[in-house]
Order: structure tokens, then C-alpha cells, then sequence
């Protein structure tokens, strides 16, 4: 470099974000997102959760030049689609509860109270924890073939321990129509999936008795709040609305009515 120039500045790699956040770019060991209407929440959420002894999560570490959010960049891979094969074996989803309940405890203690949240569907009985709210497989690192870390906390919110694991078993389980399962997923059992998970999260046996009752809650008002955000947020909201979202929920909520008897019965 000639004397008296600048450094060069780093190159930024586009990332996936997700289905909802455009514009996620790597730069360096950092990730820059554009700032999302619960940013403050969810950066003092971020600053929170390793001095609760969670450090699975990026961290926050301010804004840049551009108004972006900085945070740590987690090396390691996300079960993109089509997932392979280790992402839907008992050992991920095992890892993953363990990973889901590190994480509600650590969130326990946050004073979400003094927050603003986005909107979005919910539970109806009091909040426990701040929630994920979005496990997908696209929003879960990898490393060594397991769930290693959860990032992007967009739709992150106040909420039951429960509803965050019945949104979490949406896609892992996954309690989906099998026409709109990944391959892999197809001959899954999915009453067992449940059962393994709520074993390895503990989740006690008053909340497995109302577990299907509130995924099919979570269905109805996620239908009717992703129709709504299409109509007045627009942007990924529409397109993935556009693309099928709704009907999706649809099919899932009627599989699951469908097969109540044989999921209860493995729950039990």
C-alpha cells in the first residue's frame, strides 16, 4: 500500500437472511443487517444473554456508518434446503432442544417489560421468557453435524416457553402437511419427533397435554398475521404470502387435525 492511503475496506459476502431480512452481508468477522423496527429489544436482549451464560447467539456490537446493526459473525453452516441428511436426525433435534432450552433460561431474566416488540402471533397466557419465535433451519449454525447456535432474532418476543417450542417444532418435527415437508422429512415420524423433543427440553407433562391445541392456535392467528403484514408491510412479507404461505398453514393445521389421535398417543 503506498504511503499515505487508505487501508482497503473489507469486501462484503451477501448472506442468506432468512425469508423476511434482505441486504445481510458478511464483512470480515462481522454481519451486517439492516436495523428492524425491535432493534433496541433485541440489541439489549443480545448484550444480555452472555452474561446470563448464553453464548450461542451473535453479539451485538453497535451500528455502522450506514445505520446497519454489527454483530459477531458464528462460523459454521445453516441446513439449508434441501436439508441434509444430519439436519433431520434425532441427534440434531436432540441438540437442538437442549440448545432451545439454554436459551429460554437465559432469556428468563431479561426485563422484556421495559421493551418495545414487533407484532406477531402468541401465546394467550402470561410471557415466561423472550422467544425465538423463528427456529427454522436457516436460522440454526451448525457445527459437527448439530445445532450450535441460533441467530437472527427478528421475531424475537415475549412469550410461553411453549409457544416458542411449538413454533420450533413447526419445522423440525415437523408438524407439516407432507406435501410441504423438505424430502428428507417425508417418512419422519412425527409423534415421536414431538415426544423426543419435549423430553430433552422438559417439558412437563401439563404443557404436552395442551401442546396441540396451542399449534393450532399458533396456526390460525400466523395465517392471519402473515396476511396482514403482506397487505401493510409488504416487501418478503407479500412475496412469501404470494408464494404459498397461507395455504401451507392451511394444509399443516388440517394434517394435524387429521392425525391428533396418533400424535397424542406418542405424547403420552
Amino acid at each position: 500500500m503506498l504511503p499515505g492511503t487508505a487501508p482497503p475496506a473489507e469486501r462484503e459476502i451477501a448472506l442468506r437472511g432468512g425469508e423476511i431480512t434482505d441486504g445481510v452481508v458478511r464483512v470480515g468477522g462481522t454481519v451486517r443487517r439492516p436495523v428492524g423496527p425491535s432493534a433496541p429489544a433485541i440489541h439489549a436482549l443480545l448484550r444480555h444473554l452472555p452474561s446470563a451464560g448464553f453464548d450461542r447467539a451473535p453479539r451485538f456490537l453497535g451500528l455502522d456508518e450506514r445505520g446497519r446493526e454489527i454483530l459477531t459473525f458464528i462460523p459454521g453452516e445453516a441446513a439449508t434446503r434441501p436439508l441434509p441428511a444430519h439436519a433431520v436426525g434425532d441427534d440434531s433435534l436432540v441438540a437442538l432442544a437442549r440448545l432451545l432450552r439454554r436459551f429460554h433460561d437465559a432469556s428468563a431474566g431479561f426485563p422484556a417489560e421495559a421493551y418495545s416488540w414487533g407484532p406477531g402471533s402468541n401465546d394467550d397466557l402470561p410471557p415466561e421468557v423472550v422467544g425465538h419465535c423463528d427456529v427454522t433451519p436457516d436460522n440454526v449454525v451448525f457445527r459437527g453435524g448439530l445445532p450450535y447456535a441460533l441467530i437472527d432474532f427478528d421475531l424475537a418476543r415475549p412469550t410461553t416457553r411453549l409457544f416458542d417450542v411449538v413454533t420450533t417444532l413447526r419445522h423440525w418435527a415437523p408438524v407439516a402437511d407432507p406435501v410441504d415437508r423438505d424430502p428428507l422429512q417425508r417418512g419422519l415420524d412425527v409423534g415421536a419427533r414431538l415426544r423426543l423433543f419435549c423430553d430433552e427440553y422438559g417439558v412437563p407433562r401439563r404443557d404436552r397435554r395442551r401442546l396441540l391445541d396451542l399449534a393450532r392456535l399458533r396456526f390460525d392467528r400466523s395465517y392471519a398475521n402473515m396476511r396482514l403484514r403482506a397487505v401493510t408491510d409488504g416487501g418478503a412479507w407479500a412475496r412469501m404470502w404470494a408464494q404459498g404461505a397461507g395455504e401451507r398453514i392451511r394444509r399443516a393445521r388440517a394434517w394435524l387435525d387429521a392425525h391428533e389421535d396418533e400424535i397424542q398417543a406418542r405424547l403420552r
